[in-house]
């Protein structure tokens, strides 16, 4: 499992799902591991009582469906897929609104979601998802990009509330793939993915919305310049790109 895990952290974003298929006939026994650690480049799905657009991953999977932000309705159709809380819901609903500002804002298109769901230690877990296709077919074309994807995931874990405070703990992932072929910038392939943790115990007083926005666009920050201090000679493609 730890030479299996080895093995997924160097490969490139666009190959993790063969790569995945092929570990999970080798290695049954350990299926449920791998699926729950292992990062995969988002798919999207059309939720047809809405008319939107949304983000496939582990956390709002039930067996083989689903579940769309937008209806909180899985598809395809599941009578017993898991649902949050009313409570939960009215929250997830109000952090979709608001992260779709912020990623016209700061991706200037793309596809976000968002989903929560209660834990066992009396707080619940948000899921935060961005992907921006910068491809020459995609929304999100910029500059001399041939192909180009970048996938962010925020997962954050909220504690309860403890006098008047909770714990935050925001653990993100960014898979980027990049492709030109073009005579002004050249040929070259760039592709990768890296992970970082934030823990922050915050006041409740503006909300719990505040305190997650905060954290994930202070992180966002760090992986952008992260990626840019590895791959410095291609920061303008970068730009081009987001």
């Amino acid at each position: 499992m730890e030479a299996a895990m080895g093995l997924m952290r160097r490969i490139p974003p666009k190959h993790t799902e063969t790569a995945l298929s092929a570990l999970l006939s080798l290695l049954p026994q350990h299926s449920s591991d791998l699926l729950s650690q292992v990062d995969q480049p988002l798919q999207v799905l059309c939720d047809v009582d809405s008319g939107k657009e949304f983000i496939l991953c582990e956390y709002n999977r039930d067996a083989d469906s689903y579940r769309s932000p937008w209806s909180n309705k899985y598809h395809p159709s599941l009578e017993d897929g898991a649902l949050p809380s009313a409570e939960l819901r009215k929250l997830e609903i109000e952090a979709n609104d608001i992260f779709t500002i912020y990623r016209d804002q700061y991706y200037e298109g793309g596809i976000s979601s968002v989903y929560m769901w209660e834990d066992d230690n009396e707080g619940f877990v948000a899921c935060f998802l961005i992907k921006k296709d910068g491809s020459k077919t995609g929304d999100g074309r910029r500059g001399y990009l041939q192909e180009g994807a970048w996938d962010a995931i925020h997962v954050i874990e909220v504690g309860p509330e403890e006098e008047g405070t909770a714990h935050y703990r925001l653990t993100s992932t960014v898979m980027l793939s990049l492709t030109t072929n073009n005579d002004a910038s050249g040929t070259f392939s760039l592709s990768g993915s890296i992970r970082r943790e934030m823990n922050m115990d915050l006041s409740i007083e503006e909300g719990h919305l505040c305190n997650m926005g905060r954290m994930i666009e202070e992180m966002e920050s760090k992986l952008r310049n992260s990626l840019d201090q590895v791959q410095q000679h291609e920061t303008s493609f970068l730009s081009d790109f987001l």
